[in-house]
């Protein structure tokens, strides 16, 4: 039997994991609706009057489906100007994977675990946490 401990133990506890996805969680809602309602209630004000920006609302007709889309996030002044902060797409799509790796790690290791638990029930041992 291996023992494992110290850093090694930590990765391979599912809850270690899971915490990991729930952060990653709770950074990632904000961030998105931080990108998501960037534009405020009335995007033609904000352009204009916060961001110093032409409103171009022929160019927004043309892009009709922009704001309503989960990823990636945009909402156009005009053909050169976008109301999202740079950072919040690709920090939305760290986080996404982040939070898809750390539940896939749990399942991994959650299996892991109860299998070596079961492997030492049959065998007689006591199980090693």
């Amino acid at each position: 039997m291996i023992k494992v401990s110290g850093k090694a133990r930590l990765r391979w506890n599912p809850g270690f994991w899971f915490g990991t996805s729930i952060v990653a969680g709770i950074v990632l809602v904000p961030t998105w609706l931080w990108g998501a309602f960037s534009g405020g209630l009335d995007v033609a004000e904000t352009c204009e009057l916060a961001e110093g920006q032409r409103f171009d609302a022929s160019y927004r007709q043309e892009l009709r489906p922009q704001p309503s889309g989960p990823f990636p996030l945009h909402n156009m002044c005009n053909a050169s100007y976008d109301l999202v902060p740079g950072w919040v797409n690709p920090m939305v799509a760290c986080l996404a994977v982040i939070v898809t790796g750390s539940l896939v790690a749990t399942v991994v290791t959650g299996v892991v675990q109860l299998r070596r638990v079961l492997s030492e029930r049959r065998s007689g041992e006591m199980p090693t946490a």
